[in-house]
């Protein structure tokens, strides 16, 4: 077997056996931020974009795009979510998205974490283009990762 635990001897990828492991309640939090212009964030504000509001539909964007997570990332694990909070909030420069995602199982759910707010930041994208050709994704990043034996 290679050094690599997704590696088998012939080189092909492949997921991590977690059968063996003990299931563990898990909790991961993760972040990102969309930089918008003043202007963008003032129509998102007054709830003037023409695909409507920018917030909630990112955020319900985000949810989706977490429980979809082993869909989109081929060696990820299908878990069983059991909670999957995404919250949208403007501050000076854009929005920040945070997310919160927790489960009961054998491996961690810091991906769907993430994906959760890529997503969310991708739908505010999506529906702010048409009025703002200067906006930056950045700053994705996991914030917190826990697993406590049950």
């Amino acid at each position: 077997m290679s050094k690599l635990s997704h590696v088998d001897d012939s080189g092909k990828a492949n997921m991590v056996d977690v059968g063996s492991k003990a299931d563990q309640k898990r909790v991961a939090k993760a972040t990102g931020h969309i930089t918008l212009k003043p202007e963008t964030i003032q129509l998102i504000q007054d709830n003037s974009m023409k695909k409507g509001d920018v917030l909630t539909i990112s955020e319900v964007a985000g949810i989706q795009g977490g429980k979809r997570t082993s869909e989109l990332i081929p060696l990820c694990h299908p878990l069983q979510i059991t909670k999957l909070d995404v919250k949208a909030t403007i501050d000076n420069t854009g929005v920040r998205i945070n997310s919160e995602a927790r489960c009961v199982g054998k491996t961690g759910i810091e991906m769907e974490a993430l994906t959760a707010v890529s997503v969310a930041l991708l739908t505010v994208y999506d529906m702010c283009k048409a009025v703002d050709k200067e906006m930056n994704i950045d700053e994705i990043t996991l914030i917190e990762k826990t697993k406590t034996d049950l």
